[in-house]
């Protein structure tokens, strides 16, 4: 459910209990009512999405760290370090973890699928916020990337995107450098 899906249905909920509740708010003229609506909307998203943050770092502290140690030869030279750990805002079933090597994307409740972007195979990032999402600090990083099996990804309504977006376009540069790695543009 997208955003703006959720946001409609509470604010019909909040109409339809107002109308049926024994709540008289016939002195409030119908702009004061719709702020009202709308203030009780946002601080129930930011509500719900805090439960769920709450949840997502219980199960992060479950799961083991991301280490190459463990692996005897070719990883043992390096360990994966996390960068940044989110969620989609109201998401119970995706999560996204940058790390320096790649951009894993989780999803799945009971069952769990996996998708990894190589950094060195990014090439382009954007980040876009609508209106209503940048009231809530949200907005989502598009990532275009030479990885044959998923060429464009989308995080979708992450938590200040700005820093999301730059976190990751410094691991790409890094990553490049590291493994002395460049794209050429065509002309």
């Amino acid at each position: 459910m997208s955003l703006k899906d959720a946001q409609a249905r509470i604010q019909a909920r909040l109409w339809q209990a107002m109308a049926q509740g024994d709540l008289d708010l016939s002195a409030l003229d119908r702009e004061t009512q719709t702020s009202l609506v709308d203030l009780v909307t946002e601080a129930a998203l930011l509500e719900l999405d805090q439960e769920l943050e709450i949840s997502f770092n219980e199960e992060m502290q479950k799961q083991p760290p991301v280490s190459a140690t463990a692996v005897p030869g070719i990883l043992a030279d390096h360990n994966e370090e996390i960068l940044w750990q989110g969620r989609p805002f109201l998401s119970l079933v995706l999560y996204y973890t940058i790390t320096d090597e790649r951009i894993r994307i989780t999803e799945g409740l009971l069952g769990k699928a996996h998708d990894n972007i190589e950094l060195v195979r990014v090439q382009d990032l954007d980040y876009k916020q609508t209106l209503s999402e940048r009231l809530l600090n949200l907005g989502d990083v598009t990532i275009r990337s030479q990885d044959p099996s998923k060429p464009l990804v989308i995080l979708h309504n992450v938590k200040d995107p700005g820093h999301v977006y730059e976190i990751l376009r410094r691991a790409v540069l890094a990553a490049r450098q590291r493994h002395n790695f460049a794209f050429r543009d065509k002309m």
